[in-house]
Formats: structure tokens, sequence, C-alpha cells
């Protein structure tokens, strides 16, 4: 483990454990191996979740608090082929892993669309989904199965490049409904995850699991504990 990384795994480390959420020092920051400028950096810090940032995504009766959910803010690769930066609010727990598995999509320099917390929808999934948005919390019930509680509302379950990697729910219907050519596989495409792809093997790393096996796919989807 690089030194970088294990100074931002342990502020993050600091931050969930609730004793400091400043990690936005430069001694706290993820660089990629051998960016290609200096700007070419991960750039991870985490902090608290402030209410106007968790929005309409958190209401009464959601699994978690608040103060157990942590903001993530990191640079990714755009499909422009430019450095982004994007925010992520996802439990305090799965704070370490994913900066694991975002640090090496970082520096395979995997390209993710656009990165906003879930407020910006107004907690709308088929919203960001549509807009090709990667996001993690959203205390809401599956998308397609409302009778269920989606892994989402825990902050354990993250939804990449929705388009490119389509989920097909328990009816057959595709969301988002923009992403059906992407129901195709093959060829190779930019941002589309695959069994063997970059993000699939830093996930499985983590002890984390993927949708695409499922019989009802859903590509965009990891989490913690397989639902």
């Amino acid at each position: 483990m690089g030194n970088r990384l294990a100074a931002v795994l342990l502020a993050a480390a600091l931050c969930a454990s609730g004793t400091s959420c400043d990690v936005s020092s430069s001694t706290a920051r993820l660089r990629a191996a051998a960016p290609v400028d200096p700007a070419a950096t991960l750039s991870a810090s985490v902090s608290a979740v402030p209410p106007e940032t968790l929005g309409a995504t958190h209401r009464e009766g959601c699994p978690v608090p608040p103060d157990l959910l942590r903001l993530v803010r990191m640079n990714h690769w755009g499909f422009d082929g430019k450095v982004h930066q994007g925010e992520l609010v996802v439990h305090r727990d799965a704070v370490e892993p994913l900066l694991r598995v975002f640090g090496k999509a970082f520096e395979a320099r995997f390209p993710i669309r656009r990165m906003r917390v879930m407020a910006a929808y107004g907690g709308d999934d088929d919203r960001a989904m549509a807009d090709d948005n990667t996001s993690a919390f959203n205390c809401r019930q599956v998308t397609g199965d409302p009778g269920r509680r989606s892994r989402h509302a825990w902050g354990d379950a993250v939804d990449i490049n929705p388009v490119e990697n389509p989920y097909v729910d328990i009816h057959g219907t595709i969301h988002p409904a923009n992403g059906r050519s992407h129901l195709d596989r093959e060829p190779d495409r930019p941002g589309t995850i695959h069994a063997d792809s970059v993000l699939t093997s830093a996930f499985r790393a983590e002890g984390w699991y993927w949708g695409g096996r499922w019989s009802n796919p859903d590509y965009q989807h990891f989490s913690a504990d397989g639902a």
C-alpha cells in the first residue's frame, strides 16, 4: 500500500470513528500511480454530511442515521479524458473499501460520466439513472420492486454509469430506458462493467458483490452484502 493511500485511509478511519472528519489536507491526498500530469490525482476527502447534502434522500424511518453517513469528495476520469470532481454519500464503514476501489479505477482511467449526490435529483433514482449519474446512499425502495427496501438505504451500495450498465427489474423493465442498447455487452465500450473489468476485480477484492451476475442483471450495481 502506498504512503498516500495509507494516509487517506487512516484519515477516513478517524472520520468514521468520529475522531476527526477533516481529511482535506495535502497529507491525506491519494495520488494515482504515474499520473499523466500533476492534476491527475484522486484527491479524496471525507467529511460529515451537511443536512442540505442529504436533502430528500433521508427521512424519518431510514435504517441509517445521518451521523453514520459520510460525504466523500474525489476526482474521477470523465468520458472526455479529463479529471472531474465527484461526490458520494456512503455509510462510514464503506469509506475505506470505496476509496481503494475508486483509487484503482482512477489509476486505470476508467471513465465515469458524473458523480453527484442523490439530493441533486431530489432522491429520484429514475432521474439519476437517466442522467448517467454514479451514486451511493439514497433511502428508497428498490426501483421496479417497491415492496423491498434498496441496499442504497444503508449506504453500502453503489451504482456506476447506469446508462452504460443498465438494470433489468423483476418485470423485465430496463432502467434507465436510454440504456437499452447497452444490454448488448459486446463489444466492450468505455464505461461498461464486465466480469473481468477493473471495477469488478477491485470490488471483489473488498468482498463486495456485483449485480451483473443476477438472473435479472443489474450491471451498474455493487453492494457489500450482495443485495
